[in-house]
């Protein structure tokens, strides 16, 4: 099969498409021909080894020392289940599914395996197989750090990075929770945003929310720069500051923060569930969670796609198509 590879950690020329072995699932797995993945900043990130002060080492143990231990990047795809393994229910081949794969990559291939009872579950209906595949990361990781706090109608939530593929599912979540949401993004992404369900905008370019003298029940930091240290007076009491980005530092300091404000600290998102997944398959469908496609480029032009990633630009999901040899689609 064809995939894209690094065989060391750097730019995005270390990324080539070559020939590799087919995975053949073993028992209690499925096998999936990859339609569509993404080019996530977790990928970005996971191919230059750049990754938080403090988390080199912890870092290393998932992807390797000196040279990446997974040399097939991507956490996520929506394919067609093509071969299952022995004890296999829950999917026979045709079915069209989407799955989250996590740390283990190995979607940007034309071919992956996946335990059955993984995050995997049904393709949304009315959804491409491209827009499909953007629902995932965003999504689930979305909903993997607000299951762990409480958001209802009237919750005042600030969203930090509100245009990227996390962000832009953490507003509308939050938004069809009932939530107030208020949308840190730059200007050229207002109307984007307060289509997804954001009720204020706040410029970075213009304003910093911080000192803004705001007060809110949970901020979710997308983007990494947004520390307790940093927002930890804007938390009304009882509330809670999701870190979807950050560092060592931060992830130590938030345990003291926590006690001292009397506030909840979210660092790491819950384990990703088949169940989790299919109620973001039931949202999109019902037309509440919306996945967005900035761009689309060939498994070619795998290397093209990490550029415009590394730009810290894209809107929310880069796309990778396995069956399309265009460069770039849209």
């Amino acid at each position: 099969m064809r995939a894209a590879i690094h065989r060391r950690f750097g730019g995005p020329d270390v990324l080539t498409v070559a020939d590799i072995p087919t995975p053949a699932p073993r028992a209690g797995e499925v096998l999936i021909r990859v339609h569509a993945s993404t080019v996530s900043a977790a990928d970005r990130r996971s191919r230059a080894k750049d990754v938080p002060a403090g988390l080199a080492i912890p870092s290393s143990l998932v992807l390797g020392f000196f040279r990446p231990r997974r040399r097939v990047l991507g956490m996520d795809v929506s394919g067609t289940v093509v071969a299952v393994g022995r004890d296999v229910r829950r999917f026979a081949p045709g079915d069209e599914v989407i799955a989250m794969l996590g740390s283990r990559f190995g979607g940007h291939a034309e071919y992956v395996v996946i335990d059955s009872q993984a995050a995997v579950t049904a393709r949304p209906r009315g959804l491409s197989f491209e827009d499909a595949a953007a629902l995932v990361f965003g999504g689930v990781t979305a909903h993997a750090f607000l299951d762990q706090v409480d958001v209802r109608r009237g919750t005042r939530a600030l969203v930090n990075g509100a245009s990227g593929a996390v962000g832009s599912a953490v507003v509308q979540l939050a938004h069809a929770l009932g939530a107030h949401v208020t949308a840190v993004t730059s200007g050229a992404n207002r109307a984007m945003v307060t289509a997804l369900g954001a009720d204020e905008i706040i410029d970075y370019h213009v304003d910093d929310f911080t000192t803004a003298g705001r007060s809110y029940d949970v901020i979710v930091d997308c983007v990494g720069n947004a520390p307790v240290r940093r927002v930890g007076h804007l938390v009304a009491p009882g509330g809670a500051v999701l870190l979807v980005a950050g560092d060592l530092r931060s992830m130590i300091a938030a345990r003291r923060d926590e006690k001292r404000l009397g506030i909840t600290v979210v660092t790491a998102p819950g384990p990703y569930r088949a169940e989790d997944l299919g109620h973001l398959v039931e949202l999109a469908e019902a037309g509440v969670l919306r996945p967005i496609v900035d761009r689309t480029y060939s498994l070619d032009a795998v290397a093209d796609a990490h550029r415009y990633v590394d730009g810290g630009r894209k809107r929310g999901s880069v796309v990778l198509s396995m069956t399309t040899t265009a460069p770039e689609i849209r």
